[in-house]
C-alpha cells in the first residue's frame, strides 16, 4: 500500500474513482479557485488508486486555527482517518468534518462506533443527510407510471400548454439562471445561497470539463425556470434550479425536471440524485417542504447518509467551539423569529 499526494497527471484516475462530483478533481479545483486550500491524497495499492481523498481546509475566523472538510467520500476506514489527521496536524486544524458518501444500513450502529472510538463526533451537518434518488434505468413510459399522479398530471400540462425545454450551455444561458436564481428564487424564498461569483466560478471550471450543464424551460420566448446538471460517473445530479413565479399555473419546473430525466437516460446515466431531501417524516412548516414535495413526486427512492462526523483533533478547544457554535445557531433562530 501506497499513500502519496494526487498530482494533476493523476487526474483520470482520480475522477474514475471518486464517487461524488463533490470529491472530482475539477470541483477541487473549482474550490481552488475561490481561495480554499485543496489537499488531495490517494491510497494505491501497486498502480492501481483504491481510495482518493479530496479535503478542504478553511480558516476559522479571529484564530489561527483551521477546519478541514471531506464530504462525500468513501466508507471510512483506519487508513482513512489516518490520512485526515495527518492533514489535520499538518493544517493546525481543530478537527475535520467527514460527511460520507454512503448510505445508511443495517450496519449503521457499527460504523458509528468505528467512528466514535476514534476521535469523531456527531457534528452539524453541512451537506443535506438525505437525498432523492431515482433509478433511470426503466423504460420512460415506467418512470412516468411510477410517478405522483399530480406530478405526471404537471408536467403534461405544461407540454400542452407550449413550455419548451432547451439544453443550453452558453453564457447568455447561465446569466439567466443566475438571474432567476438570485433576482427571484432566492429572494423569494429567503433562502441563503452562494454569491454569484461563486456560481461563475463553478460554471467557469465545471462546464469546461463535463460535467455541468444547464436546461432552461421557456414559454412564448419568456424563460420560466433553469436549472442546472452534474454529471459525473454514470449518474446525473440536480443541485441547482431557479424559477420565476410569472406563469407559475403552467409548471415549467415539472416538465424541466422530467426533461433532466430524459437526458439523463440519453447520456447512460444509471441515476438521478436529485441532492437533497428532508427526510421521511417532513413537517409542512419547513421552509424546504416545497422543494421537498416537489422532487418527492418523481418516484424516487429516499436515501438517508451515515452523517455528519467531526474528526477532533484539538479535544479542549473543540467542546468550546461547539459552545459558541450552538450558541450562535440558537441566536440566529431567535432572530429569524423576531423577523
Amino acid at each position: 500500500m501506497i499513500i502519496r499526494e494526487i498530482a494533476g497527471a493523476d487526474r483520470s484516475i482520480f475522477n474514475q474513482t471518486a464517487g461524488h462530483p463533490l470529491q472530482s478533481f475539477a470541483w477541487g479545483e473549482f474550490r481552488e479557485l475561490t481561495g480554499v486550500k485543496v489537499i488531495r491524497k490517494g491510497v494505491f495499492e501497486g498502480k492501481k488508486l483504491v481510495t482518493p481523498i479530496q479535503a478542504t481546509i478553511h480558516p476559522l475566523p479571529k484564530t489561527s486555527l483551521k477546519i478541514g472538510y471531506f464530504p462525500k467520500g468513501p466508507m471510512p476506514d483506519e487508513v482513512q482517518l489516518k490520512i485526515l489527521k495527518q492533514i489535520g496536524r499538518e493544517n493546525n486544524c481543530l478537527y475535520i468534518k467527514l460527511e460520507p458518501n454512503v448510505a445508511k444500513g443495517n450496519a449503521w450502529r457499527e460504523v458509528d462506533k468505528f467512528l466514535k472510538d476514534r476521535g469523531c463526533q456527531n457534528g452539524r451537518p453541512l451537506f443535506t443527510e438525505y437525498t432523492f434518488e431515482l433509478d433511470l434505468r426503466p423504460s420512460e413510459a415506467e418512470l412516468l407510471k411510477n410517478m405522483h399522479p399530480k406530478t405526471r398530471y404537471n408536467l403534461r400540462l405544461a407540454q400542452k400548454k407550449g413550455v419548451k425545454v432547451f439544453l443550453d450551455n452558453s453564457a447568455a444561458s447561465f446569466q439567466w439562471f443566475e438571474k432567476l436564481l438570485f433576482e427571484e428564487t432566492v429572494k423569494r424564498q429567503g433562502f441563503y445561497a452562494h454569491t454569484p461569483e461563486y456560481f461563475a466560478k463553478m460554471w467557469q471550471v465545471l462546464r469546461p470539463a463535463g460535467m455541468a450543464q444547464i436546461l432552461r424551460a421557456e414559454y412564448q420566448g419568456k424563460v420560466l425556470a433553469a436549472f442546472m446538471v452534474f454529471m459525473f460517473n454514470n449518474k446525473i445530479y440536480y443541485p441547482y434550479g431557479a424559477s420565476t413565479r410569472e406563469f407559475k399555473e403552467l409548471m415549467a419546473p415539472n416538465l424541466l425536471l422530467w426533461e433532466i430525466i430524459k437526458l439523463g437516460k440519453k447520456l447512460g446515466c444509471q441515476a438521478l440524485d436529485m441532492w437533497g431531501a428532508l427526510g421521511p417524516s417532513p413537517n409542512p412548516k419547513d421552509p424546504w417542504f416545497g422543494f421537498h414535495r416537489f422532487k418527492q413526486g418523481y418516484g424516487g427512492r429516499l436515501v438517508e447518509f451515515l452523517g455528519s462526523y467531526d474528526l477532533v483533533l484539538k479535544p479542549n478547544l473543540y467542546r468550546l467551539y461547539r459552545i459558541g457554535e450552538e450558541l450562535r445557531w440558537l441566536g440566529l433562530k431567535l432572530k429569524a423569529k423576531l423577523r
